[in-house]
């Protein structure tokens, strides 16, 4: 296999790394490509998709939190020399940095000057989405970002993380919404990817679209109070498609995997492990008294 095969190979075994695992991954397709230079230069562009589909979280530079790598947080910015350069926006500490996308790590952090008009219904949104974390999400991230494109639209993103490599599993949850107060909507997605491989390697990989109609009274309502309903729209949505992953986990390790293997065999008894040994034990003393019987004749 030619080396630009290799590596082609190499990113599509990253973009589908489960989560947590990414670098495990890597390690392995080390292995096969023989050659870090190549191999980093090759898988760039692979883990750069990867970060921004999964949401992966950042400690941002002079503050004591995350934040989220997603298109969202994307910005073009022209430098003092003319060229353009690629960063990063924190729109809970308003603050822009550079992203080391095979380190992982933040630097250069810049203040970040928002539209003002929007920054009200944004700033209400961010204080409810913080809010539903503390109750809902065991170290969850989100970040609210009003639309670079779009006024009056905002994203609002949730991730929570989940790894127990002791006990062999992994999970990550990721939300993403978009508010539009042009056409009183909120529209979005859940995606939640699992991963379990003690002796085995199963995966869940699940999507679920969420359209909500805002009614006018949340439309015309104050900034904070909108932003309090519409979380609470959220909340209901969110936690209905939980108990229906529930409900599902449930049916199938009751129904669906039982279904899949026979409660007796073909006899419809059960078998006595006991005869069935001793027949194994007969069997190869009976082929055995038959290669002496050969060997002696």
């Amino acid at each position: 296999m030619e080396p630009h095969e290799r590596i082609q190979a190499a990113c599509e075994f990253l973009l589908q790394s489960p989560p947590g695992e990414i670098n495990d991954v890597l390690n392995d397709v080390r292995n096969i490509i023989s050659d870090d230079e190549l191999l980093q230069e090759g898988i760039a562009p692979a883990l750069k998709k990867y970060n921004l589909a999964q949401f992966i979280t950042v400690d941002v530079p002079e503050t004591n939190h995350q934040s989220i790598i997603s298109e969202a947080a994307r910005l073009s910015v022209d430098s003092e020399e003319g060229q353009t350069q690629e960063r990063w926006l924190d729109p809970r500490s308003m603050k822009t940095f550079v992203f080391d996308h095979m380190a992982l790590e933040a630097s250069d952090p810049q203040p970040f000057e928002p539209n003002e008009e929007f920054e009200p219904f944004r700033t209400a949104l961010q204080k409810a989405s913080l809010n539903y974390l503390l109750g809902h999400f065991y170290d969850g991230v989100s970040s609210t970002f009003a639309s670079q494109t779009t006024p009056n639209q905002y994203i609002l993103q949730i991730v929570a993380n989940k790894y127990n490599p002791t006990n062999f599993w992994s999970g990550r949850w990721r939300s993403e919404y978009i508010i539009d107060l042009n056409d009183h909507s909120v529209k979005g997605s859940i995606l939640v990817n699992v991963h379990y491989y003690e002796q085995g390697n199963v995966q869940l990989s699940t999507t679920h679209s969420i359209s909500i109609m805002l009614p006018p009274a949340i439309v015309t309502a104050s900034p904070e109070s909108a932003g309090t309903k519409i979380l609470a729209l959220i909340e209901t949505e969110e936690g209905s498609y939980q108990k229906s992953l529930n409900d599902t986990y449930h049916e199938m390790s009751e129904k669906t995997f039982k279904s899949l293997r026979r409660a007796l065999p073909m006899t419809r008894s059960k078998l006595d492990w006991d005869k069935v040994l001793g027949y194994k034990l007969g069997a190869e003393l009976s082929s055995s008294k038959g290669t002496f019987a050969t060997g002696f004749t």
